[in-house]
């Protein structure tokens, strides 16, 4: 049976079920996996998606990271609007320390190609965790050295923007997520999130930047339902609110996994009449490029597919975020 959306929220997916390592990362010569049609792996498996879901989607937010070939990022692009999705920017970042002032020349360096390509490419909104090194080793910063990490990132973060002309270009936000404690140390929880987006909205003298609400983060932070739910409809009233994620608390996995946290910040959202863009998330239990998670939290290794290939547990993620979305307009909490 097909869904069919009865507000204005964009419904879109974020492809990391489809794995990191073999399909999203390019190799070292920046190309991406393809099949054995030639076709990129990303693209195909969105294809597959597209064909299956019980509900229209209209947009992917794609994980690019640097050293990808231009041509290679102009190729997945192109697929991706060919089936008709609108193309938004993950711009991802390693091996270095966006706090860390010894490292701002090489975070700006990785972050500013990224940039470009999505302003090339006619993207309105890009994302990031960019504010702190995943799976960092170092200790939690708070105090002074917390504000010394705002006041880094809004550097950076500043920096990024005027070297990549985004001033006047089509990208209209730029998301920013925290994770949840483990994967980060100091940004780890919404609060911690949008210290930074304010601080750098301030600095930046409008409000460009926006903070990335994803429940699972939320529902590992530590910080309660209620009290995220309280933060969002702050953040909002600051016109500081961005882009929601439906991803289940711990596995990462089948939406029903999550104990009710996308329902409840979903709807928080929803209420604060600020909700542009919704996207479901789920991550592949044996990816290789997140066994360090796996060991961090074993919860993230559980199978929650059921007899289900990840697109079809995606599709079903789509037709119940789909469902509640319908059922937030019917009860007036959403414009239809």
């Amino acid at each position: 049976m097909k869904i069919h959306l009865k507000s204005n929220i964009q419904l879109g997916v974020v492809p990391t079920h489809l794995r990191f390592v073999g399909t999203l990362v390019p190799d070292a010569d920046g190309k991406f996996p393809r099949d054995a049609a030639g076709a990129i792996l990303v693209v195909a498996g969105m294809r597959e998606l597209c064909a299956i879901s019980p509900v229209k989607f209209t947009c992917v937010q794609v994980s690019f990271f640097p050293g990808a070939d231009p041509a290679e990022i102009d190729e997945v692009v192109a697929g991706l609007k060919a089936l008709d999705l609108e193309v938004d920017f993950i711009l991802m970042v390693g091996g270095v320390n966006p706090m860390n002032p010894a490292d701002e020349d090489a975070v700006v360096a990785q972050l500013v190609p990224t940039l470009k390509a999505a302003i090339a490419h006619g993207a309105r909104t890009v994302s990031s965790t960019s504010i702190e090194e995943w799976m960092s080793t170092d200790a939690r910063r708070d105090g002074a050295a917390f504000e010394a990490a705002i006041a880094q990132n809004v550097k950076v973060h500043l920096r990024a923007y005027e070297e990549a002309g985004l001033a006047d270009s089509c990208v209209e936000s730029w998301h920013i997520e925290y994770l949840r404690p483990g994967e980060f140390k100091t940004f780890t929880s919404l609060e911690r999130g949008w210290a930074f987006v304010s601080a750098a909205n301030r600095a930046l003298g409008r409000k460009f930047f926006k903070q990335l609400v994803d429940a699972a983060h939320c529902g590992d932070s530590g910080v309660s339902m209620a009290d995220n739910a309280a933060l969002i409809a702050r953040i909002a009233a600051a016109g500081e609110l961005g882009i929601f994620h439906a991803s289940a608390k711990t596995t990462r996995g089948c939406l029903s996994t999550d104990d009710g946290w996308i329902g409840a910040l979903l709807t928080a959202m929803a209420q604060t009449g600020e909700l542009r863009q919704v996207f479901v998330e789920l991550f592949d239990h044996e990816d290789p490029a997140l066994e360090p998670l796996r060991a961090l939290e074993p919860g993230h290794g559980i199978d929650t597919r059921d007899g289900r290939s990840y697109n079809e547990v995606v599709a079903d993620g789509l037709a119940e975020t789909a469902r509640r979305l319908n059922n937030l307009a019917a009860r007036g909490i959403l414009k239809g």
